[in-house]
Order: C-alpha cells, then sequence, then structure tokens
C-alpha cells in the first residue's frame, strides 16, 4: 500500500523567511547579533498562534527571520536547510521565495542576496539530493520602480536558479494593478510569473493578474465567489498555489467547509498544494495532505494528480 511518506512531493509556494527552522534562526541570530529567547519563546515569536485573525496578524511572524537574514551566507545557509527540511519528507522539487528589496542594507546588495540563495541552492542540491529554484518577490508596499529594478536583476539570473518573479504583500491595500510596468517588465524580458491574488482580496485582484499575464495564482481562494472567473481558469489551465493551512490561520476562510479545494479540482483548475510557510504555519506537505486526506476523503491517486499537476505547473520547464 502506498503511503504519503513514499509520495514524491512538490512544494512551490514556499516563502524562505517564513520556513526557518528554529535550528538556522539560532545559527543566523548568533551570526547577525540578533537576540533571541530560549525555548518555546522563540517558537511563539516564530509560529502563529490558533487564535490568529487575519493575514496582518500572520505576517507579523517574519519580523524576527528577516532581522537574521543579514548577509550573503545567511541566505545560502537558509536556502539549503530549507531544501533539507524537504528532502525529510522526499520533496523532490521546490521553488523557494523571497523578497530581496526587505534585506538589502548598506553592505548588502540586491546582487548578493540572490547570488548568497543561489549558492544555496547548489549547496542544498548536494547535500540533500533536492532540486530547486527561486522566485524573486516585489513586494506590494514598495515604489513601482524598485519592483522594476527587480525584475531587471532578476533576468540576469534566469535559468541559472532564478525560475520567475511574483508580487507579495497587502493585496488589499495595494492592488496588483500598481505594478503594471513590473509586469510588463518581466514580460518583454520573457521572465515567467506567479501573483499572489485571491488570497484575502476580491475576484477582481485575480481577474487583474490574469490580465497582466500570470502563468499563475497564488492562493486564489477568492475565485470560489466568480463563477465566471472560475471557469476561465479551468479553460485557461491555469495553476493555483493552494495552502490550506495557512488559508485557514490568515482566515482567507473561515473553516474546511469554506475552502474551495474540491471544488476548484472538480472544475477542472490544475490545483496544487504548498506549504506557504512552513515554520510560521506549523507545516509539511505531507502535512497539508493529510489535513485534506482526513476532511475530502482523498485517494493517493488524488495526491499523486496533485504532485503531477505541481510538476506540470513548476517553472523548471522555463
Amino acid at each position: 500500500m502506498n503511503t504519503i511518506e513514499e509520495l514524491k512531493k512538490y512544494d512551490l509556494h514556499c516563502h524562505l523567511d517564513g520556513s526557518l527552522s528554529e535550528a538556522v534562526i539560532r545559527k543566523l541570530a548568533a551570526g547577525a547579533g540578533v537576540e533571541i529567547p530560549a525555548g518555546e519563546k522563540l517558537m511563539d515569536l516564530l509560529q502563529v498562534q490558533p487564535d490568529c485573525k487575519s493575514l496582518k496578524e500572520y505576517l507579523e511572524k517574519f519580523d524576527l527571520p528577516l532581522s537574521c537574514l543579514a548577509d550573503r551566507d545567511s541566505f545560502r545557509i537558509a536556502v539549503s536547510e530549507l531544501l533539507g527540511d524537504g528532502a525529510k519528507e522526499n520533496v523532490v522539487y521546490m521553488e523557494i521565495r523571497f523578497a530581496p528589496l526587505l534585506s538589502v542594507r548598506e553592505g548588502l546588495t540586491c546582487r548578493q542576496i540572490i547570488e548568497g540563495a543561489l549558492d544555496g541552492l547548489q549547496e542544498g542540491k548536494e547535500k540533500y539530493g533536492v532540486e530547486g529554484n527561486l522566485i524573486l518577490c516585489g513586494m506590494r508596499h514598495m515604489p513601482v520602480e524598485q519592483n522594476v529594478e527587480l525584475a531587471k536583476t532578476a533576468r540576469e539570473y534566469l535559468g541559472q536558479g532564478v525560475a520567475a518573479l511574483d508580487l507579495a504583500g497587502d493585496e488589499a491595500a495595494f492592488p496588483v494593478k500598481l505594478h503594471a510596468e513590473m509586469f510588463e517588465t518581466a514580460r518583454q524580458l520573457g521572465i515567467p510569473f506567479t501573483i499572489h491574488a485571491g488570497e484575502c482580496g476580491s475576484p477582481g485582484s485575480v481577474w487583474d493578474a490574469i490580465a497582466l499575464g500570470a502563468d499563475r495564482i497564488g492562493h486564489g481562494i477568492a475565485v470560489r465567489r466568480d463563477k465566471e472567473l472560475k471557469a476561465l481558469c479551468a479553460a485557461k489551465q491555469i495553476p493555483f498555489e493552494m495552502c490550506p493551512v495557512s488559508n485557514l490561520q490568515t482566515r482567507a476562510v473561515n473553516s474546511m467547509e469554506e475552502y474551495p479545494f474540491l471544488e476548484f479540482l472538480e472544475a477542472g483548475i490544475p490545483v496544487t498544494v504548498n506549504t506557504d510557510n512552513r515554520t510560521v504555519s506549523k507545516t509539511t506537505i505531507t502535512g497539508e495532505l493529510e489535513l485534506l486526506q482526513a476532511y475530502y476523503h482523498i485517494t493517493y491517486s488524488d495526491m499523486e494528480l496533485l504532485m503531477k499537476n505541481a510538476a506540470q505547473a513548476a517553472f523548471i520547464h522555463n
């Protein structure tokens, strides 16, 4: 009998700063001179609590990890060890996303950050046997010009470990259309991109992401409220990067009864299942699949389909 543990897994939506293990945080903090509490108090700072009320509250858990990503070498260690964490549950391919511009400071450039992460990809592959690529995130709250420059910088590393771009941050306060120039630049440069859309906003956010040319949609929960949009996503075969555990924690849905996983799958949308933030959400791909199995009674064949969707959606082909 096949088991979830044996399944070859893909994780296409995994944020670096939300997925640093306790051991990595302690190691990086020591190097960066960041004081951290002992024992369980550290995990209280890193993991979201069951009574989390919103995405805004959820995002507060990223402050400490970001402060520990302080130099080029810290990005190498973080990416390499994250691939190692994936290896423990038979992940064979991972797309690790992060926002280089959040870590740029005096003495640390965007290129140094990217190159440190690329070093980590190579090291992780050699040590743990897990293939990986990077997705570079622009941030919604940052000036458009900075995100356009990020796209231009990404082009220098495209095909060398950088596979795509993304836009993350406060979806409701900063609509994706504000950053249309970033994605027009990406299209001109031949860079694939996914966009966080429909996580906690309206279906309009997904409409806009598709209009801008998104190859994939990060989350897409709000599509459940728009039949026409759902049909369009199925017709265009736009992959959704769904993250059940974090979607429940951020109140993108209030319960599994509202979760549109099966609805999207049955509509013909190529759904993928991902962790989002392994540490913040205290999750793994195995854990995500177990949640879906417990609620929807999905079979091993269903899980294989989800991984096939991920393999086909992966930016590794570009």
